[in-house]
């Protein structure tokens, strides 16, 4: 390997994209192709970067299987970038292995961190935290143990552990300070700033407060019965039951909850699980048949008992009832706590990480796109999608002289 590549390398390494490609950016043999295709996609040409690696994945010769190995790696980390949950996951596992048999053991480690983070993103937790307790980062680089923390960091998140979390985010900035790459320093202090983010609310009997990620962990390890409407379930300590797949009972028992320790009139409770304008009769009988799947939902952490003018929540075993929902109120804000990680999504990936149907995803986004909430970019297969920036007023000393006379 000459002098160039060496350099190059050892840029990309330090995180300096331009430097590398100020050495190779004129040359076209296959060590030179996989570098510059890195160091695109430090840059965020994607686009870009993806052409560069196949064609050095072309370029490298029969005996060079590690070579290829590692383009394959580069580029299944710039799908997972550009949240390609579609590229084929069963080249990277080849790669990994390829590298893992040649004794190149911090690129295997990094294969096999890609593949976690991709099942992260797609909500296998069990089996990303399976692959994780398969990997010593002890032995690593600063850049992989960084890595490693943060994976650790974003499972310990998903799994409402803020106290583990908090401390993988302290052992990924000292092992980011210890890289010295300005990129992974900042990817630390957006993943700590997204745990001290809003992540839910306390909402009923006259409350409306903002609730953290340490505070949902305390409300859940607390002896109150929580109506929870980001996973719409009801739970009290380990005990919990699933209504994601039952609306009109969550609905019910939303209600009810708000209204605790109050109850709820009749037609109160009709119209926000049937949502009918007018009560008749036959919503009232419907009504009955559905407290009664709900109290039978419910045996054991809470009886919906009958009053005069409608029903009421009575936990059993605690003495507080509290409704989480979500921090913003949206019908489609699922799609939206995927795209508020800043990266431009395809609805196919948004299909995968929702496990959903792809229309149903597109029908969310085009609602939130007509409500301004987000925007695409591109068209066809390459269209993405993304939460718009905020709109800035632009400096006066950058306006045209001509708008800045009187």
């Amino acid at each position: 390997m000459d002098s160039l590549i060496t350099a190059a390398a050892w840029a990309l390494a330090a995180g300096d994209p331009l430097g590398a490609l100020n050495r190779i950016a004129l040359r076209d043999d296959a060590p030179a192709l996989a570098l510059r295709g890195v160091a695109m996609a430090q840059l965020g040409d994607f686009a870009r970067a993806k052409a560069l690696l196949r064609a050095a994945g072309r370029a490298f010769g029969p005996r060079e299987a590690m070579a290829r190995a590692r383009c394959v790696v580069a580029e299944a980390e710039i799908a997972l970038a550009s949240r390609d949950l579609t590229w084929p996951t069963k080249a990277l596992d080849a790669a990994r292995s390829v590298l893992e048999a040649h004794g190149d053991r911090a690129n295997a480690a990094h294969a096999r961190y890609l593949e976690i983070r991709r099942l992260v993103l797609i909500g296998r937790f069990d089996e990303a935290e399976q692959g994780m307790s398969a990997l010593d980062p002890a032995s690593l680089p600063p850049a992989l143990r960084t890595a490693h923390a943060l994976v650790v960091a974003s499972v310990a998140m998903r799994r409402l552990r803020a106290g583990a979390a908090r401390a993988a985010l302290d052992q990924a900035e000292v092992a980011a300070r210890q890289a010295g790459i300005p990129a992974l320093a900042a990817e630390v202090e957006a993943a700590r700033q997204v745990l001290d983010a809003p992540a839910a609310r306390l909402v009923g009997n006259g409350e409306d407060r903002v609730l953290r990620l340490a505070d949902i962990e305390a409300l859940q390890a607390s002896d109150a019965l929580i109506i929870d409407a980001c996973r719409h379930g009801v739970r009290m300590r380990e005990a919990a039951v699933s209504l994601a797949r039952r609306p009109v009972l969550f609905a019910l028992a939303r209600a009810l909850g708000e209204a605790w320790p109050g109850d709820v009139s009749r037609e109160t409770l009709a119209a926000r699980a049937f949502g009918a304008r007018r009560i008749d009769e036959s919503h009232r009988a419907r009504l009955r048949v559905e407290i009664g799947r709900l109290r039978a939902m419910l045996r054991g952490l809470a009886e919906v008992t009958a009053t005069p003018r409608g029903f009421a929540l009575s936990p059993v075993g605690t003495s507080k009832v509290v409704v989480m929902a979500r921090p913003v109120d949206e019908r489609h804000a699922t799609v939206l706590a995927f795209l508020s990680d800043g990266e431009a999504w395809s609805s196919s990936a948004l299909a995968i990480a929702l496990d959903a149907s792809q229309r149903t995803v597109q029908r969310a986004l085009d609602a939130l796109a007509a409500a301004g909430k987000v925007q695409a970019v591109g068209e066809g297969r390459a269209r993405r999608w993304m939460i718009p920036p905020p709109l800035r007023m632009t400096t006066p000393l950058l306006l045209p002289a001509t708008l800045a006379e009187p």
